[in-house]
């Protein structure tokens, strides 16, 4: 099959990056050569204000707070078109900062409150706990169920509105808020998350759905994507999920008195 060339943005890679999240788009990239599948990535950075309808895929990283602050400032500019978008369908995947302010506001432990693109109905207070180590989420796409494995590090406490439903429910970690079970955040093509990884190389599923479900609005059809030999990816998926469900139970690697203690 001849496949049309895949458009993917990707914002902030300079101020966004924390463990190493760019591995997403570089895992998109590779899956899609291996099958023959064009792809073009455009880095979106300060100031910078294209058409975002153009595109097939968004990718919104994470940060720390003091980076977080640098783009919400900036996002201003962008939430018109990134909002057009996400209404046209074109697929976002977000992960922990971009998962935050793709909501309506985050509001750090210190600094002025972060007006998000209030693209996903969800809010984020900083907590007391940082949440910090491998999660795993039970998550369903196109009909689909598979389990997505992670690292969550954040103490944002986030709580969807009636508008948003989860990304996946928790297996293993503390998700959302660590309280009702959820993780992450979806609506129509939006898809965010609090797992780092970077997580689509782990989870090749989950990989190949966003470039599933981005090919087949490009292309008007359904889509069925030659397999992929994955042992190697999967090995690290199993490792991450037992590492997971070993500390069940536990939201972090750091207790609250170390934490103090550190600072």
């Amino acid at each position: 099959m001849d496949y049309p060339t895949l458009r993917i943005a990707h914002l902030y890679p300079s101020l966004l990056n924390v463990a190493g999240d760019g591995g997403n788009v570089m895992a998109l990239v590779q899956r899609c050569a291996w099958r023959g599948i064009p792809t073009e990535v455009v880095t979106v950075e300060q100031g910078d204000t294209p058409d975002f309808t153009t595109f097939d895929l968004i990718m919104f990283h994470g940060g720390q707070d003091v980076e977080q602050q640098v783009v919400a400032k900036d996002l201003g500019l962008k939430v018109p078109s990134l909002t057009e978008a996400a209404d046209q369908g074109v697929v976002i995947f977000a992960v922990c900062a971009g998962l935050q302010l793709l909501g309506h506001r985050y509001v750090p432990s210190v600094g002025e409150p972060m007006e998000g693109a209030a693209i996903l109905d969800l809010e984020t207070h900083a907590g007391s706990q940082r949440f910090m180590q491998h999660a795993a989420v039970e998550v369903t796409l196109n009909g689909e169920t598979g389990t997505v494995v992670g690292f969550e590090n954040h103490s944002g406490l986030t709580t969807l509105g009636p508008d948003a439903r989860p990304f996946g429910t928790m297996v293993a970690g503390a998700g959302n808020n660590g309280r009702d079970g959820t993780e992450g955040a979806v609506r129509g093509n939006v898809y965010a998350t609090y797992l780092h990884g970077p997580v689509l190389p782990k989870n090749p599923w989950l990989a190949d759905q966003l470039i599933r479900i981005a090919l087949e609005r490009k292309m008007g059809e359904p889509v069925t994507l030659a397999p992929l030999d994955d042992a190697e990816e999967s090995r690290a998926h199993d490792v991450a999920l037992a590492k997971a469900v070993r500390n069940k139970g536990q939201y972090t690697a750091v207790t609250p008195a170390e934490l103090v203690r550190s600072r």
